[in-house]
C-alpha cells in the first residue's frame, strides 16, 4: 500500500458516485458521509466529494494524434483487469469518449487505452502497457 496513491475530486452526488465506482466499475466502498465517499480504486484510495461539476472538459491534450481531456485520472491496469473494466463499462453501457484501442502499436511504450465519464462527467483513462518495465521508459 505504501505506493498507492489519493485523489480527491467533485461529483455531483453519492448516489450516482457509489453507482459507477462500486456497481460498475467493482471497487470497494471505503468512509463516507452526506458529502464525500471514499474507494479503493485499484489499490489507491480516490476520495469523492460533492462539488460543482459543471466545469467544461477541454480537449487539450494530443496523444498519439487523439484528443484527451485534461485534466483526467485513471490507472494502469494488467491486461486481464483492463478487458475486465472494459466489459464491465460495456455492460453497463458507458459511453467511450476514446474507444479502447491500442497505442504506439510495435512500440516498446505499446499499451492499450480507453476514456470514459463517470456519471458526474470527470473524464477516467484506464491503461494497459504490454511490457509494464517500459512505463516510464524515455
Amino acid at each position: 500500500m505504501s505506493n498507492s496513491f489519493h485523489y480527491a475530486f467533485k461529483v455531483k452526488d453519492i448516489e450516482s458516485t457509489r453507482k459507477f465506482y462500486v456497481d460498475i466499475l467493482g471497487c470497494e466502498e471505503g468512509r463516507s458521509t452526506e458529502t464525500w465517499i471514499d474507494f479503493d480504486f485499484f489499490g489507491n484510495q480516490l476520495s469523492a466529494h460533492i462539488g460543482d461539476v459543471s466545469a467544461q472538459l477541454d480537449y487539450c491534450g494530443k496523444v498519439d494524434g487523439i484528443s484527451v481531456p485534461i485534466p483526467h485520472f485513471g490507472c494502469l491496469l494488467s491486461e486481464e483487469q483492463f478487458r475486465s473494466v472494459q466489459h464491465r463499462l460495456q455492460i453497463a453501457n458507458i459511453k467511450f469518449i476514446v474507444k479502447p484501442q491500442t497505442r504506439y502499436e510495435g512500440q516498446s511504450s505499446q499499451q492499450s487505452t480507453m476514456f470514459i465519464l463517470d456519471l458526474s462527467g470527470n473524464p477516467l483513462e484506464f491503461k494497459s502497457f504490454k511490457d509494464e518495465t517500459k512505463v516510464f521508459e524515455k
